[in-house]
């Protein structure tokens, strides 16, 4: 870890869980800088080691705020993040032949047919504990009014258990025994992206208002959580929250069902047990008590690490996995990376790898690839990340690894 405090161009130090400014890309550190001069931000920035440039903060952005909360430093997808569960399904059953291929086909090709990705949506409304709770409760309806969303709570119905697109990903994993784990990355899909859009366009129309000390272009509009637009925003995040997991669980059940039945109709395998799971957000923010203060953590790209909490730390489809033990490590807000993190844009990744060339190398590390879209396919290369274990070594202070996971199979919205 080191440090970055010019105090001549900054308000706040930059802690950065890597070795050098080398490892940085230069808008990285601009948001960074951004972040650590906000007049509300407390302490000290934390900037994780698979950090890289996003909209507002970098990806891998954590800080605590006094008194506000910063709609774009949760981000979009608001409670994008990770869910896992360990089986004792041994992972050389996925190799048996069915006739549609190895039985790892078999199952990615029933996903695909049953859990929308991309831009799809479920064509008929299914299960939300979450938005029932507002639907159907007349003070939480009021609570929750805003008209700009009201066609949000029902629309989301068609969301929850869908994939969505990018780097989202359903993966079978097997770990150091041998055994089978199914591992999900998804968020609040298009309910959270909307509450976040609503949200920061009001913060910018009242901080231009007011003539906020930040600068527009920095894309940091703020909220005081003691307004009622602030305490609004609370509601609605917490909402996505709990949509975002519930959209997790969803996938979860309904990959579990896919894959235990597939396993026990081909193998005959049918004492299939689960050993623990795991279910984590890494984009939002939390009201929390760091270094005396109750201040309001944002954690845009980073997971909570408190000492024995577990986490889950992915990398890219081909590559490795980490379950993680948090460590508490109170210089990074109790946190650690959410993942490997991008060395390379889409963009950039697209125009260097071809379709071919990345099929073929999952190909040679026998890994199964669903995906409906295949030109983008690039855009998601093993190459175009950060290697996950240079991450895991930069945050030895911060995680200690549990289990490490192998990808098998991999389906890709």
């Amino acid at each position: 870890m080191f440090i970055i405090y010019d105090q001549i161009v900054q308000r706040l130090p930059v802690k950065v869980w890597l070795d050098n400014m080398n490892q940085l890309e230069p808008g990285c550190v601009q948001q960074a800088l951004h972040a650590a001069n906000l007049p509300f931000a407390f302490r000290h920035v934390a900037v994780m080691p698979d950090a890289h440039e996003g909209y507002g903060v970098h990806i891998g952005c954590v800080f605590a705020a006094d008194g506000v909360i910063v709609p774009n430093a949760v981000g979009v997808d608001i409670g994008c993040g990770m869910a896992f569960v360990q089986t004792n399904i041994p992972a050389a059953l996925l190799q048996v032949d069915t006739p549609s291929g190895s039985l790892a086909q078999s199952v990615v090709g029933s996903i695909m047919r049953t859990v929308p990705a991309g831009f799809a949506h479920h064509k008929t409304p299914q299960r939300c504990q979450a938005l029932d709770r507002v639907n159907n409760d007349a003070r939480a309806g009021r609570e929750y009014h805003v008209n700009e969303l009201a066609a949000e709570l029902e629309r989301g119905y068609f969301q929850v258990g869908t994939l969505g697109g990018g780097n989202h990903f359903i993966e079978l994993q097997e770990d150091e025994a041998g055994l089978v784990g199914i591992m999900i990355h998804s968020g609040s899909r298009n309910f959270g992206y909307k509450v976040c859009g609503h949200f920061n366009k009001l913060a910018r129309t009242l901080n231009e208002r007011r003539g906020s000390a930040v600068p527009g272009e920095w894309d940091l509009a703020y909220l005081p959580v003691d307004s009622a637009e602030g305490q609004m925003y609370i509601r609605w995040m917490q909402l996505a929250l709990d949509f975002a997991r519930e959209n997790r669980a969803s996938m979860l059940t309904t990959v579990k069902e896919i894959l235990y039945h597939q396993v026990e109709k081909t193998t005959g395998f049918a004492d299939i047990e689960e050993t623990f799971a795991v279910n984590c957000h890494h984009n939002y923010a939390d009201r929390e008590d760091h270094f005396g203060r109750i201040v309001w953590v944002h954690r845009k790209g980073a997971i909570r690490a408190r000492a024995g909490e577990l986490g889950i730390i992915p990398g890219a489809m081909g590559s490795y996995s980490y379950i993680v033990e948090g460590l508490g490590n109170p210089e990074s807000f109790q946190s650690c990376s959410h993942g490997a993190g991008r060395r390379m844009s889409r963009k950039q990744a697209s125009g260097k790898f071809a379709v071919e060339e990345v099929v073929s190398d999952l190909k040679r590390l026998g890994v199964t690839l669903g995906k409906q879209k295949k030109k983008d396919i690039p855009e998601e290369a093993r190459f175009a990340y950060k290697d996950i274990d240079l991450v895991m070594s930069q945050q030895s202070d911060l995680v200690r690894p549990v289990k490490r996971l192998r990808t098998v199979a991999v389906v890709k919205g």
